[in-house]
């Protein structure tokens, strides 16, 4: 699959502003480890909210909320600073909704990754929401891939898809070394690889809605020539509708205009229906 930089990531109004996702997310993590270090001080929060292998089938909770545990500051401050890069500009390319199943799917397919190369492997609890937020960094980089991004300490910025590229590679590297570092190395390649899927089954839906566009159009912005009319004739009564017709007609070329300005997640549920409606009037003649 081959993907082009179309257009320039979006830019914030300033630095610090956040999309609503976003925001929420950051604050969600943040609150709850500062509660892990004042209120719920026990190891039982790990117990109850961790992802374990072993007990997972009786904590089904844990596939989520594992995602918004973690372990020490660093381990928060590098997934709050890397969804605070990547994740503003994903939003406002998704949308709210879409960028929030986005999200969670990159932290389930890490649970799920997890879970299927513990049982070669001895299992342990994970936390944290490396996956999820690794998954963001993925779109971006599918998206802007030549976008550059500053990386201490050198010297000159990078182009963003080589600064992914790095991180998938050290993540294979480290697993397939066996590497006993503490970190899920396997869940944060599940989060980019559910990631990937997400985005190409999107990717092909849009392609496949656009070829129903495509079709749907021609036929119905043709403009054909009318037979002319004998002097004093009347006119049949089916013609009667021919106003109603165009204006479906000029409804339809309006949402056609509004997914190529827009993107398809733009529309409404009326729209669609007119899409889908107009669709199998195509396909019925």
């Amino acid at each position: 699959m081959q993907y082009e930089m179309r257009y320039e990531a979006p830019r914030r109004p300033s630095p610090l502003s956040l999309t609503p996702w976003v925001r929420s997310l950051l604050m969600v993590n943040a609150v709850i480890y500062l509660l892990m270090l004042t209120v719920f001080t026990g190891n039982w929060v790990y117990e109850v909210g961790a992802f374990n292998p072993a007990s997972v089938m009786s904590r089904l909770w844990t596939f989520v909320t594992y995602m918004f545990l973690h372990g020490s500051f660093m381990h928060l401050l590098m997934n709050l600073l890397l969804l605070f890069i990547f994740g503003p500009a994903v939003e406002m390319r998704m949308g709210g909704p879409t960028f929030a199943a986005y999200y969670f799917t990159c932290g389930l397919g890490g649970a799920i990754t997890h879970l299927v190369i513990s049982g070669l492997t001895s299992p342990y609890p994970m936390i944290g929401a490396s996956a999820a937020v690794l998954g963001v960094a993925l779109a971006f980089a599918i998206y802007w891939p030549n976008e550059p991004i500053h990386v201490f300490p050198l010297p000159m910025p990078i182009k963003v898809k080589w600064l992914v590229a790095f991180l998938v590679v050290l993540d294979l590297v480290a697993a397939r070394s066996g590497a006993q570092d503490g970190v899920a190395h396997f869940a944060h390649l599940g989060g980019f690889l559910f990631g990937y899927i997400f985005l190409r089954s999107r990717e092909n839906l849009a392609r496949g809605s656009q070829a129903i566009v495509s079709r749907t159009r021609k036929p119905m912005t043709a403009n054909r020539p009318r037979p002319k009319e004998a002097v004093g004739a009347v006119r049949p009564e089916t013609d009667k509708a021919e106003p109603k017709k165009s204006a479906d007609y000029d409804e339809i070329d309006r949402v056609l205009d509004k997914i190529s300005e827009k993107g398809l997640d733009s529309l409404t549920p009326e729209e669609r229906g007119l899409l889908d409606e107009a669709s199998r009037n195509l396909r019925k003649h």
